[in-house]
């Protein structure tokens, strides 16, 4: 089982050796890991992975090769995990229902009652409308439904938490994806065109060669574009939260962006842009770009193209401290209008169905911010986009 693990890893890009193979058996035969594929998966990876950019390649050859192998381990522990059954705990709430659930009424509000359930609650609670607890309609907590409320630890889903405290950790997107779908093949195509229109400075031998036998000998020097021109372009990435649903199609995208444009610089966010940015999610909190480098750094004939879902609560756009990571002085509306400001080609693409959008209020509030220049991640919102990139 293992050694075919080895030559899936060697068949996804990760360089590893025998040697790192015989550390792992070693390890596996001392029992540095116990019976749970959590454990053996942080073994694996740090006996046979050298380097943090592989991790994602790791991650993939890991899911395809012990796909399914929980149940083996479970089978092993002959014991059921508290997650699970608290996620069986859970309550499922019908519309009926949710409408019946009212807000605090505003963000002073909720930070205000919040300050209060911490000083007065004393244990866990669960299925409640009050407390900081799971799977009910109170504003604190996670596993249950609120309009709009404060998740504290576990996981999300219905994008209306304001703030979120819990430790998240983000993957980077993989630019060396190789593209797997006709339509982002198209979308290349667009990216291509547009990333070649500019001067024509390279020396065209076909073309002169052609352009000299038509003109009877008379030498008819030809030129063509450069093959990766000179338009530069700031790319901006939304990742985590609910944008793990289209990691996919941006992985294609941004590996895409890279083959194609000679000036590109990337920077990732995490729902809106704030005061920073960073360039590597394993180290975001250490190792952050301030916006107004970005602002002094590039000039204002770079492209900017956002990519994000804009789903997130209203307040994490145009209140100060909305973020839901980090107490932000400033609104992310305030910062977008910087960016927009000093670099006036700019487009937002959404991965998100555009038949969707007018039901989610922080879209709109982006779009509006943008001037109208968001665009759905399709071939023909593609077109669109990179037509407002030229104006």
């Amino acid at each position: 089982m293992l050694t075919r693990f080895f030559y899936t890893l060697r068949e996804a890009g990760v360089p590893v050796s025998v040697t790192e193979y015989l550390t792992l058996l070693e390890a596996l035969e001392a029992r540095v890991a116990s019976l749970s594929v959590e454990d053996f998966y942080f073994l694996a990876r740090a006996t046979m992975v050298k380097d943090e950019k592989h991790f994602d390649r790791f991650d993939r050859a890991f899911a395809k090769h012990f796909k399914g192998i929980e149940q083996v381990f479970a089978a092993l522990e002959a014991e059921l995990p508290a997650d699970w059954l608290r996620k069986l705990a859970e309550r499922h709430f019908t519309e009926e229902e949710k409408a019946q659930i009212e807000a605090l009424g505003g963000w002073d509000k909720l930070m205000e009652t919040l300050a209060e359930r911490l000083k007065e609650q004393k244990g866990r609670h669960q299925g409640g409308n009050k407390w900081v607890g799971t799977g009910g309609t109170s504003p604190f907590g996670h596993g249950g439904f609120n309009p709009e409320g404060i998740r504290i630890g576990g996981p999300g889903g219905q994008k209306r938490a304001v703030k979120v405290w819990e430790k998240r950790e983000y993957r980077n997107l993989d630019d060396t994806l190789e593209l797997g779908t006709r339509n982002i093949k198209l979308a290349l195509r667009k990216l291509r065109r547009f990333a070649r229109e500019g001067a024509a400075d390279q020396f065209d031998i076909d073309g002169t060669i052609d352009a000299t036998a038509r003109n009877a000998g008379l030498l008819d020097l030809k030129f063509v574009p450069e093959r990766h021109n000179a338009i530069k372009v700031l790319l901006f990435l939304d990742v985590g939260g609910s944008m793990d649903a289209h990691v996919r199609v941006c992985e294609e995208l941004f590996s895409a962006a890279r083959s194609e444009f000679k000036h590109l610089e990337y920077f990732y966010f995490h729902n809106f842009v704030y005061e920073s940015v960073w360039k590597n999610s394993w180290r975001r909190h250490a190792e952050r770009t301030p916006l107004f480098e970005i602002l002094r750094t590039y000039p204002p004939d770079y492209r900017v193209i956002f990519v994000g879902d804009a789903s997130m609560s209203p307040y994490e756009i145009v209140q100060p401290g909305g973020s839901i990571e980090h107490w932000n002085e400033e609104a992310g509306a305030v910062w977008l209008q910087r960016l927009t400001q000093r670099f006036q080609r700019h487009v937002w693409l959404n991965p998100e169905p555009e038949e969707r959008w007018d039901y989610t209020a922080s879209i709109g509030i982006a779009r509006q911010l943008l001037g109208e220049r968001m665009f759905p991640m399709t071939l023909e919102g593609l077109d669109r986009g990179i037509q407002a990139l030229k104006s």
